[in-house]
């Protein structure tokens, strides 16, 4: 019995481990990303209420005008650029993210376009954005008459 040996390269193997990478993550995300390579994502939250969708990015250090918050086919979308605050010098950690952010969040419902409020307040964003209004039918019970 003969025993056949695959030689696989080491460019090859590589590649093989990029494609399963790829198809393991949501391939929206990827393509956001690929869009924005340079980009970093701040932490950002949605929660429901019964009258709006809330969101929250936490950005810290921001200045007025290097902020930008848009919704299109319901798509939260928040860029904006951070300016590094720190000193000059060689640093040993560094964790505190600047230049060019983006966050996107895809909203569950649509919502009321016109009456969206955006806050910046302790290095929160937060984004207030009213659900559109719901047609809702009273329903009348039947009461069924005895003959």
């Amino acid at each position: 019995m003969s025993e056949v040996t695959q030689v696989v390269h080491p460019t090859d193997e590589f590649l093989q481990s990029v494609e399963v990478l790829f198809s393991e993550q949501d391939p929206a995300r990827l393509r956001r990303l690929a869009r924005h390579p340079h980009a970093w994502q701040p932490p950002t939250d949605l929660c429901e209420t019964e009258e709006a969708f809330v969101a929250r990015v936490e950005i810290a250090g921001m200045k007025d005008g290097y902020l930008s918050v848009s919704i299109a086919e319901m798509l939260l979308t928040v860029v904006g650029i951070r300016e590094h605050s720190g000193p000059r010098g060689a640093y040993h950690q560094m964790e505190i993210r600047s230049g060019e952010f983006r966050t996107e969040v895809r909203l569950p419902a649509s919502v009321d376009e016109d009456k969206i409020e955006a806050s910046y307040s302790d290095g929160f964003l937060t984004v207030v954005m009213p659900k559109r209004g719901v047609h809702r039918v009273k329903v009348v019970p039947v009461i069924e008459s005895e003959d």
